[in-house]
């Protein structure tokens, strides 16, 4: 029978197992996720198995992603955990030489199915964005920009310029929707 400590540490490797994406590694990455897993983050919303598949059409794109991940604050209730981790999204859409930093904190709910810990939903909170670097001299579209909170406009910004478009507005630290997620979290770790 696995300890807090394991079960704990099990679901750290599991947040750091993100890397699998900026690697390409994508059956390892599918293996992060529940097969009913889903997935909600700027520019994807759905099935991760369909996120994958995107994630690497965006491979091929103009757009470069990395993220930080850092460690993960879990709470646990039987075979379910709450888990929320910071990362940093470094983001360079190369033709346009124009590059970001986002601040986001990944929102998972996570259960223990056959022994084994893995996400079934995943949501993001953005913090702050920048723009890091730039290649040259441009005029950034203000009306592009002013379309998304600004804790994630720059990362907006080179999703659209890439073709992948943000839909709608996702939560924001100490936002209505950060409030809601986490209830709804809470929720459904009560259950």
């Amino acid at each position: 029978m696995p300890t807090d400590l394991e079960d704990r540490l099990n679901i750290a490797d599991l947040m750091t197992a993100w890397m699998h994406r900026d690697l390409a590694q994508w059956d390892s990455l599918r293996g992060l996720f529940h097969p009913d897993g889903i997935i909600e983050v700027t520019w994807f919303e759905g099935q991760f198995s369909q996120f994958v598949d995107a994630s690497m059409r965006m491979g091929t794109s103009d757009l470069r992603t990395k993220h930080l991940i850092g460690a993960p604050v879990v709470i646990f209730q039987g075979n379910k955990a709450l888990v929320e981790t910071n990362a940093i999204i470094v983001g360079e859409n190369v033709r346009l030489g124009l590059g970001c930093h986002a601040h986001n904190r990944f929102y998972d709910l996570v259960e223990k199915r056959d022994g084994v810990w893995k996400i079934l939903k995943r949501q993001s909170i953005y913090d702050m964005a920048s723009f890091a670097f730039s290649r040259g001299v441009f005029e950034l579209d203000a009306d592009l920009l002013q379309r998304y909170p600004r804790e994630y406009a720059p990362l907006a910004y080179l999703l659209e310029g890439c073709g992948f478009p943000v839909r709608r507005v996702f939560a924001t630290k100490g936002s209505d929707l950060e409030r809601s997620m986490k209830a709804a979290g809470q929720d459904w770790l009560a259950r």
